[in-house]
């Protein structure tokens, strides 16, 4: 389904995004893949380290593309210093600067990530999330939810990556979720699960630079660069 048709089935993609939100994260649990071995790495900002106890893998450096890097570029929105903005149909995700500026980071995208547009604001962080399945998810699929009923604790093995930003509107939640990923490769790509994944050091990166309580802004397809 292409981003077009699937905000024009507006009422659908708000149903699928109460069911599931960034709950839908396929096979599990996820193994951690296509990370670099020691010395493979070709930016120090994407290299390995320890969080918390944990260690980061370094990421490929094939996978660290001019694009796929974060970067502070031009910005032409009229969003305020501090505010999120992220671009869904472009693969983008912006955190606002002063003076026409922006640290830019490239994501991947879920079919959840297609699903919500407008303001939110993050109501809560967190580090090395946890994940656990929807009643809808339990209900709809018993046998393959039903072994995570009670959470999947947070670790490089989870499919929420190393932090996860979640998104409320008027105190409610909205699903959305901007994530760590353990599948490096993805990022830059549209993919059939989860919302808005980011590198593990990019996602750590943001979650340090951004309070509870900072606005986001999810752009539509006509408001996107691309």
């Amino acid at each position: 389904m292409t981003f077009q048709s699937f905000h024009r089935t507006g009422l659908l993609a708000a149903t699928f995004l109460a069911m599931a939100g960034c709950s839908s994260v396929g096979d599990l649990p996820r193994t951690v893949l296509g990370y670099a071995a020691p010395g493979l790495v070709g930016d120090p900002r994407y290299a390995a380290f320890e969080d918390n106890g944990r260690s980061i893998p370094a990421i490929p450096a094939v996978h660290l593309t001019d694009e796929n890097r974060r970067q502070i570029v031009d910005f032409a929105g009229s969003e305020a210093p501090g505010t999120i903005v992220v671009d869904p149909a472009a693969h983008f995700l912006y955190l606002v600067e002063d003076d026409g500026k922006a640290m830019r980071y490239r994501v991947g995208v879920g079919k959840a990530g297609f699903a919500f547009a407008g303001n939110a604001t993050i109501a809560r962080k967190a580090e090395w999330p946890g994940w656990t399945p929807t009643p809808n998810m339990l209900k709809r699929e018993p046998e393959r939810f039903g072994p995570y009923a009670g959470g999947l604790e947070g670790g490089l093995g989870n499919p929420l990556g190393a932090r996860a930003l979640y998104l409320y509107r008027g105190g409610q939640d909205t699903y959305y979720r901007i994530h760590g990923t353990n599948e490096p490769s993805t990022i830059g790509r549209s993919v059939s699960s989860g919302c808005i994944r980011m590198f593990n050091q990019d996602v750590i990166d943001l979650e340090n630079r951004v309070p509870v309580g900072a606005k986001v802004v999810v752009r539509r397809a006509g408001g996107s660069v691309a």
